[in-house]
């Protein structure tokens, strides 16, 4: 079990990153909140967990130990394995997550690309209880911030195509994001923030 890993990092892509280690480049998959903290030639410490199958060894590092045990805990739901575990620490904060299943939100989780109503349904039986209280009053991301400078949009576009989108839609709900933010740019370190946005944008998956 690789715990963590402190090291260089060497790339960053949109939904992964390269972290040099003693000279070895370990690939780690990350939510787009993670991802925005990294910085080329920078040294970073990210919180891992190492998924083994039969044909893979895929490493998932988070920025803190509540985000990697909340990825664990998420796959312990019968149906949801690393992908969708990832997506929706991508939708949702690890409060927000806890809020959705202490409150039944089906509506929230079904934000989740790949999570439908019965996935929901599943989620919220199977996680009560086992993820603890929210930790915030209102259970969602600090938003309100409203994403200025740089432009991240690109960025947030591919986020949810990768999240199975198609580039019409994503383009249209990250425009209807920045609309109601007030701005046509988005900073590097807003991206997780409009991403969550966009997807609110989206509206509960059916299915």
């Amino acid at each position: 079990m690789i715990a963590s890993l402190t090291g260089t990092v060497a790339q960053v892509a949109l939904d992964r990153a390269v972290v040099d280690v003693g000279g070895v480049g370990h690939l780690v998959h990350a939510t787009p909140s993670t991802l925005a903290g990294l910085r080329v030639g920078e040294r970073t410490l990210l919180h891992t967990t190492l998924v083994v199958r039969e044909d893979s060894l895929t490493l998932y590092g988070f920025a803190d130990t509540e985000e990697r045990e909340v990825f664990e805990t998420a796959q312990s739901v019968s149906g949801v394995g690393p992908r969708i575990a990832l997506a929706m620490l991508a939708v949702l904060t690890p409060s927000a997550l806890r809020r959705a299943v202490a409150d039944e939100d089906t509506a929230a989780l079904r934000r989740v690309p790949g999570i439908g109503t019965k996935s929901a349904q599943r989620i919220v039986l199977e996680l009560s209880g086992r993820l603890g209280a929210p930790t915030d009053a209102a259970g969602t991301e600090d938003g309100g911030t409203a994403p200025t400078g740089g432009d991240g949009r690109d960025q947030v576009v591919e986020a949810l195509v990768g999240l199975g989108w198609s580039a019409k839609i994503a383009e249209g709900a990250v425009d209807k994001a920045l609309a109601e933010a007030g701005t046509e740019r988005i900073a590097a370190a807003d991206v997780p923030a409009v991403l969550r946005a966009a997807l609110r944008q989206l509206g509960p998956r059916h299915g």
